[in-house]
């Protein structure tokens, strides 16, 4: 695989870069590569083991990582016992069978989640953008253990979308001022809502990600997979959303009124300014809500 080069990605404030900062948020978890049925093997990253606290799962958005979580991993953990998953073919993942369809994706996260958690212990799931599509795929197969799912700017939902411009594809093989630069138009564009907040780490993630994603998660929310499971989940779910998500925006309503069709007390929970990758964008405020929505 051609190396990718990252020497244009800002720095942080304290002149490090950005992949010093993801590394040093990584190094205090503990990595796992669980069998996953089919031959390969799905990265998770633990943190806030041996505390008997609540176990809570993150499942990423497309073309991601566990990195969307990295400004919350460490504050849920002093709450939980987190475990940040890389979909099968997305982060440091192999890939499904089929890269394209949504329950080959879910069996082999079933099959690592299975040799991964305390058996018959009970947990939580958070699933951002395509990671709530994955979420609720996986609620039918686990319906006893889950306490809660937590949607956040979920995809694959039968809603209306503003049509805004194409993403560009990142290439490994680009400049890095190029790389650099068409990172943070797809960042702008789709995560954040405020382009001041497009930063080093951002910028990183999104090329990092981007240039090595197999699944083809957008091709499974285009196709409204989430909507197509919902009937059958029982678990119980509620919502985070940025006020200005730009797969929602200003259409919140109507995805409100498709979970409630299912489950008539779903609270939908807004964060004020925030965009689609509001657990980044507004960290503090989707933390503190996350704690509030999942306290015992």
């Amino acid at each position: 695989m051609e190396e990718l080069d990252f020497s244009a990605v800002p720095r942080m404030p304290d002149g490090r870069t950005a992949a010093e900062h993801i590394q040093e948020i990584e190094s205090t978890a503990r990595a796992v590569r669980m069998p996953m049925g089919n031959g390969g093997r799905m990265m998770w990253h633990i943190w806030g083991e041996g505390s008997g606290k609540p176990i809570l799962l993150l499942f990423h958005g497309g073309s991601g990582s566990w990195i969307h979580w990295i400004r919350n991993v460490q504050p849920l953990a002093r709450h939980f016992t987190v475990y940040a998953a890389d979909m099968p073919g997305l982060g440091d993942s192999d890939p499904p069978d089929d890269v394209r369809d949504i329950w080959s994706v879910t069996h082999c996260v079933q099959i690592a989640m299975q040799g991964l958690l305390p058996p018959g212990e009970k947990f939580a799931i958070t699933g951002f953008s395509f990671g709530g599509m994955v979420a609720g795929h996986i609620a039918v197969l686990f319906s006893q253990q889950i306490r809660r799912i937590v949607m956040v700017g979920a995809g694959g939902l039968k809603a209306t979308r503003k049509p805004g411009p194409k993403l560009h594809k990142l290439l490994a093989s680009m400049p890095a001022e190029t790389l650099a630069t068409e990172a943070r138009r797809n960042l702008e564009i789709l995560m954040l809502h405020d382009p001041a907040k497009v930063d080093g780490v951002a910028i990183h993630m999104q090329i990092m990600n981007t240039t090595r994603a197999k699944t083809r998660s957008r091709d499974m929310g285009q196709q409204f997979k989430l909507s197509e499971v919902l009937p059958r989940v029982k678990v119980p779910l509620t919502g985070i959303w940025g006020e200005f998500d730009s797969t929602t925006y200003p259409h919140i309503q109507e995805r409100i009124d498709l979970f409630r069709a299912r489950q008539p007390d779903f609270e939908m929970n807004v964060i004020p300014g925030a965009g689609h990758w509001v657990a980044y964008e507004a960290a503090d405020a989707f933390n503190a809500k996350l704690i509030e929505i999942l306290a015992p």
